[in-house]
């Protein structure tokens, strides 16, 4: 029975038999092709258990192994390599079809290549996973066929293989490798300049071009005869809280990703550059409860519950309950702290029913909304209207981009500072709100 499982026609087998059909056809008006069709058949036939001898003679004439990691990445690409042996003293066709697991929705995966004896092959593929979870991939499936393609074998391997997808660790990695080499400008995060000096002295150091002349130590500069400048550092520790909204505001598609995701991979790689910087960091999620709160630690191993915390959100269809997050801040953070909200608001009035929570929790710490701009009605804004119907379309999304606007005002107007972004630049302005805020020392 599993012979006959994995015993599989070639598709060339098929034009071989058509061939000797023809003959057969036509030698109905011309004899001379009788006889020759069926040496056609016979030849066809000596092939075939040829072919057979050859690819069933040698047990497990391949290996193949496809080489997961713990952990994908999410809304990144992510490589997964594959490797084959053929321990066939010939050269054979390979067709590999990997069963990757239901979230891709991809059913037409194929990879070809010719593997000749003894050689191992190595290639690879990249996925997108745009949820967080759990992954099956399903079997490896290898279909071997020698050159005279009228049979295929099949081999199986590593059949249900899970790999856990998390929140963008990759995007994290990406600015913590660029703020180390100071290239974080090449991303559009941008260099704040410092007003004034509320950060702590740190040391005294020789001058050196594009220090602040304003900060050149006089005495110092006497007593060593050469120009000493008073270096200054961040004030540190100071507690960095994110917060995610989870209610069905943030269920909005982008690019495939919901802003819960962006808003997680955000708060990810955000998290990393504040412990970076030696602040504090923590995390609350809530809707119509309080789902997860984590208190504001420095310790760049925090950062793995973090992550840990991140993988478990999920959005509700409810609205989020707005005095319950006044509520649990005034009880659990009780330093001043900055407060960066995920959320979205896709009217005037949803964030006027808010208001009053925003500006209680604004009193205390510094409060940073950060709402999405709808970049779908942004592309039909900037279309040309070529009719009635466009012209309407065009102006309701025109008002609603309008409003999107205003919030920014009504939340200024109010002393809250906001963010108003498209997704997929979300990390870089939370970043760069962040570093302005240092900057000004507006903690």
């Amino acid at each position: 029975m599993k012979f006959f499982k994995s015993l599989y026609i070639h598709k060339q087998f098929y034009i071989y038999m058509a061939i000797v059909s023809v003959c057969f056809l036509v030698s109905y008006w011309f004899n001379l092709l009788y006889p020759i069709a069926w040496i056609l058949v016979t030849t066809l036939s000596v092939l075939f258990l040829l072919d057979l001898l050859l690819l069933y003679r040698f047990k497990n004439a391949i290996s193949a192994r496809r080489l997961l990691p713990d952990k994908f990445s999410n809304s990144d690409e992510n490589p997964v390599p594959i490797t084959l042996n053929n321990h066939y003293p010939f050269q054979v066709v390979i067709d590999v079809i990997d069963e990757l697991p239901i979230q891709f929705q991809k059913r037409d995966f194929s990879y070809q290549t010719v593997l000749k004896p003894n050689e191992i092959h190595d290639f690879s593929y990249e996925v997108r996973p745009v949820e967080r979870g759990e992954y099956f991939f399903g079997n490896l499936n290898v279909y071997v066929s020698t050159q005279l393609s009228i049979l295929k074998r099949k081999y199986q391997f590593q059949n249900e293989q899970m790999v856990a997808v998390y929140p963008s660790f990759i995007q994290m990695q990406k600015y913590d490798f660029l703020a180390i080499g100071n290239h974080l400008t090449q991303i559009g995060l941008k260099k704040i300049r410092r007003i004034g000096h509320t950060s702590e002295f740190e040391q005294i150091k020789d001058y050196v071009p594009g220090d602040d002349y304003r900060t050149i130590n006089w005495k110092a500069t006497a007593k060593r005869a050469q120009l000493m400048v008073n270096q200054y550092q961040d004030e540190k520790s100071q507690p960095i809280y994110s917060i995610i909204d989870t209610g069905r505001v943030m269920k909005m598609p982008f690019n495939g990703l919901k802003l819960l995701d962006y808003a997680i991979n955000s708060t990810l790689a955000f998290s990393n550059v504040a412990l970076k910087k030696h602040d504090k960091v923590g995390m609350l999620t809530f809707s119509k409860t309080i789902e997860t709160f984590l208190p504001a630690v420095h310790k760049l191993t925090y950062l793995n519950t973090i992550l840990e915390g991140l993988y478990n959100i999920s959005t509700q269809f409810n609205d989020s309950d707005y005095g319950l997050l006044y509520a649990q801040i005034k009880r659990k953070v009780t330093h001043r702290s900055l407060l960066v909200l995920y959320t979205n608001f896709e009217h005037l009035s949803a964030l006027k029913r808010q208001l009053p929570y925003l500006q209680a929790i604004s009193k205390k710490h510094m409060l940073v909304v950060i709402i999405f701009e709808n970049t779908e009605l942004d592309d039909l804004v900037s279309t040309d209207a070529e009719d009635l119907q466009t012209i309407y379309h065009k102006t309701i999304a025109e008002k609603f981009a309008f409003e999107k606007r205003l919030m920014v005002k009504e939340l200024q107007k109010h002393g809250i500072q906001s963010i108003l972004t498209a997704p997929k630049e979300l990390t870089i302005n939370t970043i760069n709100k962040y570093l302005e805020i240092k900057a000004r020392g507006l903690l």
